[in-house]
């Protein structure tokens, strides 16, 4: 059969989604990239936040058209929503004839064999008369594929160390859906990189709900350093990246990993959420400002030159003026490399969407406009201090109409944050490795020229 699997959401969903993949081939099936083309569309869906919930439900809708307008058979739910919300859908959605949830992507090639099964009639696609439906507790864990497809590009694929989430934020859904936190063997995390890594794969960017916790169940300790030891012998892995990583769980041993091992990136994603206090504490934080800002600097102090990105929320329930005024100071006094900002989406099942004080949308925005004009002057700044220095980049990807190579620094991972631009007259394939001189910045973007 010919399947178009189409993932959206996260990193994580994705390399849920890389499974799905590798599993629909090792059972005969053909992948494809046109819905057209396709007998059967499986739509791998998010729900962590309101846009992202109705991206899915929208994507599922325009795919099912094609079950009445093109070749599909089938049309299949996966992932977070279809975990979530698997009752709504059969009762909502008709047209879905599976529905597989966050820990039963195994079971997904012999799901769709037996709806295939209930399908009557040879040319057209009839609705089965039942939805085939796989859901698995949370709290199991699959065994990843260690010859997963990676379906990235560029020179870079995603490895997810762990599955769920502790920490119960209250306003993040994920611990409901994706359960309680379990780390993957880390003989399996190796082999999977091994096997990327001949498969082409140049830099390996290590994923989870949170990174830093990564081993505790399992080994009986944060075992992330260890980790980062026995990737880094991977021989022909260039970079290792590191994200998620929680602020009051970086320790020492981590701190020393990513100083002293050569491959990893002096990179670190730390979604700190706010700067107020108050507001930290509603949030059911780990950290107060005072100990956010000893981490922001031991960092600093121990590796020189560390890239610090972290994600802001506005609009947090009962978030007041002077609230948002402390979270000013803070992203101003903390200067981080990088910065993304969500205004707050009241989900229901967390704690935060019933707390009172929910703030409008429009201040929800205008806060989040203010933040990101805060941290577009800090951005623009450390580019220009860039210009003129030697830098290692990984080529992701040529411009034809620009002629332009598109390429990354150290200091920028993939689809979040910048990219430097150099002019064609080499042959390069994504995943090179290259020493460009930045001659300019453009916003939050850099140019630059081959070093011969």
């Amino acid at each position: 059969m010919d399947i178009c699997f189409i993932s959206l959401g996260c990193d994580k969903n994705l390399v849920d989604g890389e499974m799905m993949v590798t599993s629909l081939k090792k059972a005969g099936h053909n992948i494809v990239y046109n819905a057209e083309e396709a007998d059967i569309i499986v739509v791998n869906t998010c729900c962590f936040i309101g846009d992202a919930k109705e991206e899915s439900i929208n994507t599922l809708i325009e795919m099912a058209a094609y079950k009445e307008n093109g070749k599909c058979r089938l049309l299949v739910a996966t992932g977070c929503l279809a975990q979530r919300y698997h009752k709504e859908i059969k009762e909502e959605l008709p047209e879905v004839d599976v529905i597989i949830g966050t820990t039963a992507y195994e079971s997904l090639a012999e799901s769709i064999k037996k709806a295939l099964e209930d399908i009557h009639g040879k040319d057209c696609a009839v609705k089965s008369s039942n939805v085939v439906e796989s859901l698995r507790s949370t709290d199991y864990l699959p065994v990843p594929y260690e010859d997963r497809e990676a379906v990235t590009g560029g020179g870079h694929a995603y490895l997810k160390i762990a599955e769920g989430c502790d920490k119960c934020c209250t306003y993040c859904i994920i611990p409901s859906v994706r359960g309680k936190y379990r780390s993957i063997p880390a003989e399996n995390l190796v082999k999977q990189a091994k096997n990327l890594v001949a498969k082409g794969i140049s830099e390996i960017i290590l994923v989870a709900q949170e990174t830093t916790l990564y081993g505790k169940d399992i080994y009986g300790k944060e075992s992330l350093p260890e980790l980062l030891y026995k990737l880094s012998e991977i021989e022909g892995l260039k970079w290792i990246r590191v994200l998620y990583c929680y602020p009051e769980e970086i320790t020492d041993s981590l701190i020393d990993a990513i100083k002293n091992l050569p491959k990893v990136c002096h990179y670190l994603d730390i979604p700190v959420q706010h700067g107020s206090d108050r507001i930290l504490k509603l949030m059911g934080r780990r950290t107060d400002r005072a100990q956010l800002e000893e981490i922001i600097e031991k960092l600093r102090k121990n590796i020189k030159d560390i890239v610090l990105r972290t994600t802001i929320i506005t609009g947090f329930p009962g978030e007041t003026e002077k609230d948002f005024e402390e979270l000013k100071d803070f992203i101003i006094k903390a200067k981080f490399d990088r910065l993304g900002v969500f205004t707050y989406s009241q989900e229901e099942g967390t704690p935060a969407a019933k707390m009172p004080g929910q703030v409008p949308e429009d201040v929800k925005e205008a806060r989040r406009n203010e933040i990101m004009e805060i941290q577009q002057g800090i951005a623009f700044e450390k580019s220009q201090s860039l210009i003129g220095m030697e830098m290692d980049v990984i080529v992701c990807g040529y411009l034809p109409e620009d002629e332009v190579y598109i390429c990354r620094t150290y200091m920028d991972a993939p689809d979040v944050d910048g990219y430097v631009f150099i002019p064609s007259g080499w042959q390069l394939m994504s995943g090179d490795f290259i020493k460009v001189k930045i001659t300019g910045s453009e916003g939050y973007d850099l140019v630059g020229e081959v070093v011969n």
